[in-house]
């Protein structure tokens, strides 16, 4: 899909974003709704990251095969499926564990999204795997680029306390290897805490994209509270991974604004908020009314609500599906002397 080309300066753009960005925050406080009321299990999301999450999903080129991108994602990003086209009753299914969840049957948890039409590589609960992971894909384009096929890039998603693990070295070691970089962005949304863990006791490096340098990977840290300004950055980090055929890293300072997830209580707590951001500016440019700003969220509440009435009459998964999804070809795999 096409944009303008100074897209935050055109309004009818503009106000759409805004709109993505409102619908994604409704179904995040839903979400916690549900958690909080015993009618979901556990919350963990990305209110807070919506600029980012609604500008990756803009910009992503969606669709099935090695000729589009892959999306390794992780469990704060479910406004960049909201942005890609998801219907909010996809989120509100997962998070009631309904058998109509088309993530994962009602198996897995809220935000753990995976959608094989589009490239969306499940999501997994382990820390930061998607950094190992990621490569493969990435390394399955650059085989098709060789050839002279039409290929994608790879986008992984992870957060900054999740890059102390091993899997995010391994992840720049694949990426950079000579003669063989593949075509990844690597993006790392750093929100300063690693559950309760504040970076600043964590981390010796300025920011966590300089550990790129290293390895000689180009990278680039932006505010992610900007929709501008992250927009622009997801924009010239693609545009340098599908001309070059080279890893990009892109470091996005976000905001947490509800906690780490249920576990810690799932309050709101004082960070700069990109939604009341981008409204001061839409409202500064007379591109929208206050009136039209509650409009806006009584249109995502109503739908959110909507989609709540009519999961809550879904039936849980049958006991007997418990293996569906797990192998590759469908079967149903065993072990020798057990029947499973």
């Amino acid at each position: 899909m096409s944009y303008p080309a100074q897209p935050f300066k055109d309004k009818e753009f503009a106000r759409k974003f805004y709109e993505l960005m409102v619908r994604s925050r409704v179904l995040e406080e839903k979400l916690i709704r549900m958690a909080k009321s015993d009618d979901g299990f556990f919350w963990i999301g990305g209110p807070g990251e919506e600029a980012f999450n609604i500008s990756l999903g803009l910009q992503v080129k969606k669709g099935h095969g090695l000729e589009h991108d892959f999306l390794h994602l992780h469990y704060r990003n479910n406004g960049t499926l909201l942005a890609m086209g998801s219907p909010m009753i996809d989120f509100i299914r997962q998070m009631k564990n309904s058998k109509n969840d088309p993530f994962s049957g009602g198996r897995n948890f809220v935000s753990h999204v995976c959608k094989k039409e589009w490239n969306v590589v499940p999501a997994t609960s382990t820390i930061e795997t998607q950094y190992s992971v990621s490569p493969g894909t990435a390394r399955a384009q650059w085989r098709a680029r060789q050839q002279g096929k039409d290929a994608g890039v790879t986008i992984v998603v992870g957060g900054d306390a999740g890059s102390a693990e091993g899997d995010f070295a391994t992840c720049l070691i694949w990426a950079s290897r000579p003669e063989q970089e593949l075509p990844m962005l690597i993006i790392v949304t750093n929100n300063s805490y690693g559950i309760s863990t504040s970076a600043e006791t964590q981390h010796g490096e300025k920011n966590v994209s300089d550990r790129g340098k290293a390895f000689g990977i180009e990278t680039l840290v932006c505010d992610g509270n900007n929709p501008e300004r992250i927009w622009s950055s997801i924009e010239k980090g693609l545009d340098y991974v599908r001309g070059s055929g080279r890893p990009f890293i892109l470091e996005a300072k976000v905001s947490r604004l509800n906690g780490h997830s249920s576990s810690s209580g799932a309050n709101r707590v004082d960070e700069p908020d990109c939604i009341e951001i981008f409204e001061r500016k839409l409202l500064k440019n007379a591109w929208i009314t206050e009136e039209e700003i509650s409009d806006i969220r009584k249109s995502a509440q109503a739908e959110v609500n909507k989609a709540h009435e009519e999961v809550r009459k879904e039936p849980y998964p049958d006991a007997g599906t418990f293996q569906d999804h797990t192998y590759a070809d469908g079967k149903r795999g065993g072990i020798p002397g057990r029947d499973f």
